[in-house]
């Protein structure tokens, strides 16, 4: 294959390849049984240095589970993100968008002193979306941080399941220190 530079933005790169991807993806009428789309795992982790897992050289903490799949998958070692605050980042890859093109540059604080049209625009695309409508199931596990409010919640942003917060700094270990942010199985609070 052979890379022509183009005028194409990053945003209809993005949704080229989306598109392109979803094109392969997809089962086809009188393909083999065997061809099927290709399970895919996102791992976004906030504050995890570089040599932080056994695959990227450390040694104190084992990680066995994620070396596996680093081992076995495709492993992407190049990642940036584009805000130095977890909020925005999430946001940006979320939409494949730059966050600040859609007012989402900042992190908002506690669910309590947040604005209240705090969240990801509704406007805006999300993967789970773009996966969902390429025949996938979706989930999310963990870490949301784009939005307190019934409308901004992951299973109203294309995810069809949900087991984690809604916002940030919270303890996976002692949520008793936050009571007023439970942890959530699809929008059911569960401690």
């Amino acid at each position: 294959m052979r890379l022509v530079r183009s005028s194409m933005n990053r945003r209809e790169f993005l949704t080229t390849l989306g598109a392109g991807a979803a094109t392969l993806l997809l089962p086809r009428a009188g393909w083999p049984a065997e061809r099927r789309q290709p399970n895919l795992l996102v791992i976004v982790a906030d504050d995890l240095g570089y040599a932080d897992l056994g695959v990227q050289g450390c040694r104190d903490v084992p990680t066995p589970n994620i070396d596996s799949i680093a081992r076995n998958g495709i492993r992407f070692t190049n990642g940036y993100v584009s805000c130095p605050v977890c909020s925005p980042t999430r946001a940006g890859l979320q939409t494949g968008r730059y966050q600040q093109r859609f007012g989402h540059e900042f992190n908002p604080g506690a669910a309590e002193t947040a604005p209240p049209t705090f969240g990801l625009p509704l406007a805006e695309v999300t993967i789970a979306d773009r996966l969902r409508a390429a025949g996938y199931v979706t989930g999310l596990v963990g870490k949301w941080h784009l939005g307190y409010r019934p409308q901004f919640h992951p299973m109203r942003r294309g995810y069809d399941e949900f087991f984690g917060f809604l916002g940030g700094s919270h303890s996976y270990l002692d949520n008793t220190a936050r009571m007023r942010e439970p942890i959530l199985r699809g929008m059911t609070p569960r401690g």
